[in-house]
């Protein structure tokens, strides 16, 4: 987290010489942000009351948002942080399609990762922020401004399609990368009757833990509150199908000014309600990793004898290490250090998984370090898939919120040995775990 004197001095750099809005005015020291209000410009500034310091409890602020027709809105966070929850019930940042909450929302934030940006379909845009009566934090700042969609001679992205099948694709597919500071909005509707597949060829985006610099998102519906965030991806492994919830899907393609790579094609088809698509469909391609058994080279020392029990069943191949006593190994900062992932979060379930281990999923509160870790967005809930090779050790329950550190493994699961730290999970665990996050190792 910023110095707050170093917040202070940005953000009046950044505000300085771009006018101000009803939201937003200057006393010549530094911005101040108001609880809501109209920002009608080209662009600007909003922030949440009070910021740099924290923001007022039990609140709720409304911020409209319009640039000049022809434009649509494009919204960048510089700084964000409120208070953190997996399903950021207490504190949170609503941002809307339009002028009113009965419009789609493009997506509910807290914690301190920074959103992606986010652009509208038209030249409107509300922010509607809420507090609760217990922790806070210094809240957020943003950039908006109004921008066209990417347009040249050759190419175009975005619109709204009626067709029944078709595909979308990042501007200069297949030439060359997409250009840096794109937006995109895709608006898909078919029959009522029908849903929408879509299928990716190719998917090349620039990489990020939470998706913020490029990415595409999928939403469910269109100009109304029935539309809710399916995924938002980003990296080299395309999604898997994606299939909607009714007749319409907007599609939303962002990429930041910095880095940029090859981009996407995607094909979309509708399809009657209630499809599933085949296992064919939805298997993913994995890396061939080398294997040692039956074939030239082999020692045959990874060969296991298969021993069976007096009714004819073989046992379940164990790990020798579940049979110790299950204790944790280190302290909170000698684990934080040799660890290569360090997260909070709630253990939303548990399944068994092969060769005895148990496969964890953990709705995510905060990561401290993430590494390789893969995290992904479904909903307004980021989460991790974690492995852990002995059944009952570290003993996780269901529902619970926990400190969780452990190692990564090639595929960018978390894995966790018997051993490794694992501890219930308090709001003031929060301090002490930004603390170490801060010191060397």
């Amino acid at each position: 987290m910023m110095h707050v004197g170093s917040i202070w001095g940005l953000s009046l750099v950044l505000c300085l010489g771009l006018g101000w809005t009803k939201a937003q005015q200057s006393n010549f020291t530094r911005p101040v942000f108001y609880c809501g209000g109209d920002l009608v410009a080209d662009s600007g500034f909003v922030g949440s009351e009070g910021f740099p310091s924290f923001y007022k409890p039990n609140s709720k602020c409304i911020w409209r948002i319009t640039v000049p027709e022809g434009n649509v809105v494009t919204l960048s966070f510089r700084i964000f942080d409120l208070e953190a929850d997996s399903q950021c019930r207490y504190d949170y940042l609503d941002v809307y399609n339009g002028h009113s909450n009965l419009v789609q929302k493009l997506g509910r934030f807290c914690g301190t990762f920074r959103p992606g940006a986010l652009i509208s379909t038209t030249n409107t845009m509300m922010l509607e922020m809420g507090s609760d009566g217990e922790t806070q934090g210094r809240g957020f700042v943003a950039y908006f401004s109004g921008t066209k969609p990417y347009v040249d001679d050759e190419q175009f992205c975005g619109g709204k399609i009626t067709k029944s099948q078709g595909e979308i694709k990042t501007p200069n597919w297949p030439d060359k990368k997409y250009p840096p500071g794109t937006s995109c909005s895709w608006l898909i509707t078919v029959e009522p009757d029908m849903v929408i597949q879509v299928k990716f060829d190719k998917f090349v985006l620039e990489a990020d833990t939470y998706c913020r610099f490029d990415y595409v998102a999928f939403f469910n519906g269109g100009e109304r509150d029935d539309s809710r965030l399916i995924g938002k991806y980003c990296g080299d492994q395309s999604p898997q199908p994606i299939i909607t919830s009714g007749n319409v899907l907007l599609v939303q393609f962002v990429s930041d000014l910095s880095v940029t790579s090859d981009g996407f094609l995607a094909h979309y088809t509708s399809v009657p309600r209630g499809y599933q698509p085949t296992e064919a469909e939805t298997e993913r391609p994995r890396p061939v990793k080398p294997t040692r058994g039956r074939g030239q080279g082999s020692t045959g020392q990874d060969r296991r004898v298969p021993v069976t029990r007096p009714n004819g069943k073989r046992p379940v191949a164990q790990n020798p290490l579940c049979a110790k006593a299950c204790r944790r190994d280190g302290t909170i900062k000698t684990s934080f250090c040799a660890s290569e992932f360090v997260i909070t979060g709630k253990v939303s379930s548990l399944a068994p998984g092969p060769r005895g281990t148990l496969v964890i999923n953990v709705s995510l509160i905060k990561a401290y370090k993430a590494g390789r870790l893969t995290i992904t967005q479904v909903g307004e809930t980021m989460s991790v898939k974690l492995v852990s090779l002995c059944k009952k050790c570290p003993l996780l329950r269901r529902g619970a919120n926990y400190i969780i550190m452990g190692q990564v493994d090639a595929d960018g699961r978390g894995t966790l040995a018997p051993g490794a730290f694992t501890a219930p999970y308090k709001a003031p665990h929060d301090k002490l775990l930004m603390n170490i996050n801060n010191q060397p190792c």
